[in-house]
């Protein structure tokens, strides 16, 4: 009877390693499974990251690329507009010829009493030529009595004055006209400036009387 149970006691340990042998590799799978489910998990983490980066700098260089091209076309209709609004720009320089000398011509006219027929018929044709002018948006501005503006005067003398304000335009040799916004020439002026004040020493010098030999 002692000696079953002793076998019954070995038999029990023995299968007792059975079953210790038998779970450990089973848990041990467990976990490396489990690791390599994170690891794996961690790896498509940095992928999904890595394709959003990618994702977002594509986005950025589209919207880049969308701007410029807008304003590409925003600059190319502006040019062709600027084409078609000054494409005429030369030839209306050279009709402005014929207009100077037209009005040269009326000028002498009158001061030489011609015939006052000729300097009628000679306005009648400035002023078709001028309405023809304006069709093409050129239009002309006064500039005598105004104050001098660089950028649209040229002066072309100065005179001192007591009866103006300095830089105040008082003759024109050219007039000056615009096509559409754009100066198309400047108007050649006489401008104005400061009369200098003569000091009392120079006037008793001015009015000394001269000694005679």
């Amino acid at each position: 009877m002692e000696k079953r149970g002793k076998d019954f006691e070995v038999d029990i340990s023995k299968e007792g390693k059975d079953i210790s042998s038998n779970t450990s590799p089973q848990l041990e799978g467990e976990e490396i499974k489990s690791k390599d489910k994170r690891v794996k998990t961690k790896g498509s983490k940095e992928k999904l990251k890595e394709k959003e980066e990618e994702v977002k700098t594509l986005y950025d260089r589209l919207l880049r690329t969308q701007a410029e091209f807008e304003n590409y076309k925003k600059r190319t209709e502006k040019e062709k507009s600027d084409l078609l609004k000054y494409a005429s720009e030369e030839i209306i320089r050279e009709v402005l010829q014929t207009v100077d000398s037209l009005e040269v011509a009326i000028k002498h006219a009158r001061e030489s009493n011609q015939s006052e027929s000729i300097t009628e018929g000679i306005e009648i044709i400035l002023k078709q030529l001028l309405k023809s002018l304006e069709r093409f948006g050129v239009r002309g501005f006064v500039s005598i009595g105004e104050k001098f503006d660089p950028n649209r005067h040229e002066a072309v003398v100065q005179v001192e004055s007591a009866e103006h304000e300095p830089s105040t335009i008082i003759a024109e040799s050219q007039k000056g006209y615009f096509l559409n916004d754009r100066l198309l020439r400047p108007a050649l002026v006489t401008v104005t400036k400061a009369a200098q004040v003569e000091t009392d020493e120079e006037h008793e010098i001015r009015d000394m009387p001269t000694h005679q030999s």
